[in-house]
């Protein structure tokens, strides 16, 4: 019971880490996938080298990962505002062609990131882009001046 609860509190802290770190942690993995997989990982590398060795606490451990996950799940689904929470929001870096300079060092995304996808988008130039947006997921979506 000890192991559950453990992975418990784990899943909840690694949840908040990694939401109060940076958006763009694992590029295109949402925020809840980065928190699965590096806290299953974690307990499967605990469970090896950890006191109780057993493959039984480890299984015990996984399933309650991913019940939890489930659950968090369900909540999303169920709570726009859960949703929030858990994944955030998406942020507009750029508005109307000018960018926005405190929203861009708050995020700790650069110009240049935003440039690059935008390249990526086929834009050429940053003076062409009239919305850019952070994305839950750490993706950038650029928008051009029609």
């Amino acid at each position: 019971m000890d192991t559950i609860l453990r992975a418990t509190a784990g899943y909840f802290i690694l949840l908040l880490v990694v939401r109060v770190l940076a958006r763009r942690a694992g590029s295109q993995m949402t925020l809840f996938e980065f928190v699965l997989v590096f806290l299953i990982g974690g307990v499967i590398i605990l469970a090896t080298l950890g006191p109780d060795r057993s493959v039984t606490n480890c299984t015990c451990a996984v399933i309650a990962v991913a019940s939890l996950h489930r659950f968090v799940s369900w909540a999303k689904s169920r709570s726009p505002r859960i949703g929030a929470i858990v994944d955030g929001t998406p942020i507009v870096i750029v508005q109307g062609g000018e960018w926005r300079e405190d929203v861009l060092k708050g995020m700790g995304v650069r110009r240049e990131g935003v440039v690059a996808a935008a390249r990526m988008h086929g834009i050429g130039s940053s003076s062409d882009i009239q919305y850019a947006v952070l994305e839950r997921n750490g993706g950038i979506t650029v928008m051009t001046r029609s």
